[in-house]
């Protein structure tokens, strides 16, 4: 069974989008994952199907109503009850690549909200899991929902043509775990006065292996201390 991706939003013309072209798109295509919509207007109150009202206790934006977004949740998991429920919000956990792998086990519902706030009180029944991409906030969390979806199906077998390329890469798996990806070069070998390494192309594996691991350990040191890099 392909994973699944659930989006609940109110830009549903927005998708397929970015995620509809390149390995994404082609995996999506060959039926590797699927992508299913909702659409929030379709839930909204009156003839105007009203979806936002204004916040109690003052102050600025629009809060999205609690029964739309309760109503578009609970079609949700009866399409698909067995998946994660996840809500974009700045004060999330932060989107990470240990998370994308777990994700990859379990089909996903995708709350984008817009405005200014989703209703506290459909976060306490449903009690979704908060995602974040970062310390920063956007319009809404189709942005975010497509980064998700894109992180994950890469990680899905089939997608990437060598699923072994992923383990060396960013947060990658065993020694690169914890640490960014180091340096790569291609054709030609002096460009612009600038050589590829020699031990690139002396053709010892091992001492490549080294090598790579040890310029990655010295570019997350220098740019990501936070990430704890072993130093042996």
């Amino acid at each position: 069974m392909s994973w699944s991706a659930t989006v609940i939003t109110l830009m549903p013309e927005m998708y397929p989008g970015p995620l509809g072209h390149s390995l994404i798109g082609d995996a999506l295509a060959r039926d590797l994952w699927k992508l299913n919509l909702i659409h929030l207007r379709d839930y909204g109150v009156g003839i105007h199907q009203k979806v936002d009202d204004t916040p109690y206790g003052g102050g600025a934006g629009m809060v999205i109503k609690p029964d739309v977004a309760d109503a578009a949740i609970n079609v949700a998991k009866e399409q698909m009850p067995s998946a994660q429920l996840i809500h974009f919000s700045p004060r999330g956990e932060r989107l990470s690549q240990p998370l994308l792998r777990e994700l990859t086990q379990t089909p996903v519902i995708l709350f984008c909200g817009r405005y200014e706030a989703l209703d506290e009180r459909v976060l306490e029944k449903h009690q979704p899991r908060e995602v974040s991409l970062g310390d920063f906030v956007l319009t809404g969390g189709d942005i975010p929902a497509f980064a998700l979806i894109d992180g994950v199906v890469r990680l899905l077998p089939g997608v990437i043509g060598n699923h072994d390329s992923t383990g060396e890469e960013s947060f990658g798996d065993g020694d690169y775990a914890q640490l960014l990806e180091y340096p790569h070069y291609t054709k030609p070998a002096l460009w612009e006065g600038r050589p590829v390494p020699e031990i690139l192309t002396g053709g010892h594996h091992a001492n490549i292996q080294k090598w790579r691991l040890e310029r990655a350990r010295e570019i997350t040191k220098a740019r990501r201390p936070d990430l704890q890099v072993n130093k042996e």
